[in-house]
């Protein structure tokens, strides 16, 4: 097991537990969606809770210049940014889809990023789905699991 605890899975990921995403490694795969993906992220698990874990992770994405989208079934305003119950009530093109809920329901998120359009899902950390990685990196999409914006963004330096 690599040090996420997450079970490697053959052809899945690399001995240090991080998924490969077709011919690139996931940290180039972090930093092209941080950096060339889009702007207009979905966060979904997004409230005006400011005790958990999305909510700090939104205002680090804002301060990188993102625009941040509620996605949680109480539809709240954060920030000033409306809320969407969920990804197919958005009516504007999303460009990455940050997911903060459990694994059990984040490969219906990620299925549903793609039905959207988005360019890119973005699993949170503890957040992994393997058959959902793959069937999102199938689609086309970038995809990166078990990883957090608010961490990757400073170890990159582009913060």
């Amino acid at each position: 097991m690599p040090e996420t605890g997450v079970p490697v899975v053959a052809g899945m990921y690399t001995e240090t537990g991080r998924a490969e995403t077709s011919g690139s490694s996931e940290a180039e795969a972090v930093h092209r969606i941080l950096t060339s993906a889009g702007d207009t992220w979905a966060v979904v698990g997004l409230s005006t809770n400011t005790s958990r874990a999305a909510y700090g992770v939104a205002e680090v994405l804002r301060g990188f210049g993102k625009r941040v989208v509620p996605v949680h079934p109480s539809a709240e305003t954060v920030n000033g940014e409306r809320g969407y119950a969920k990804l197919a009530d958005i009516p504007f093109a999303v460009d990455v889809v940050d997911v903060f809920v459990n694994s059990a329901v984040a490969g219906k998120v990620a299925d549903e990023a793609v039905t959207a359009g988005a360019k890119a899902v973005w699993f949170q950390l503890e957040v992994v789905d393997g058959a959902a990685y793959e069937r999102t990196r199938a689609a086309g999409l970038d995809m990166v699991m078990d990883r957090c914006p608010a961490i990757e963004i400073p170890r990159l330096g582009l913060g």
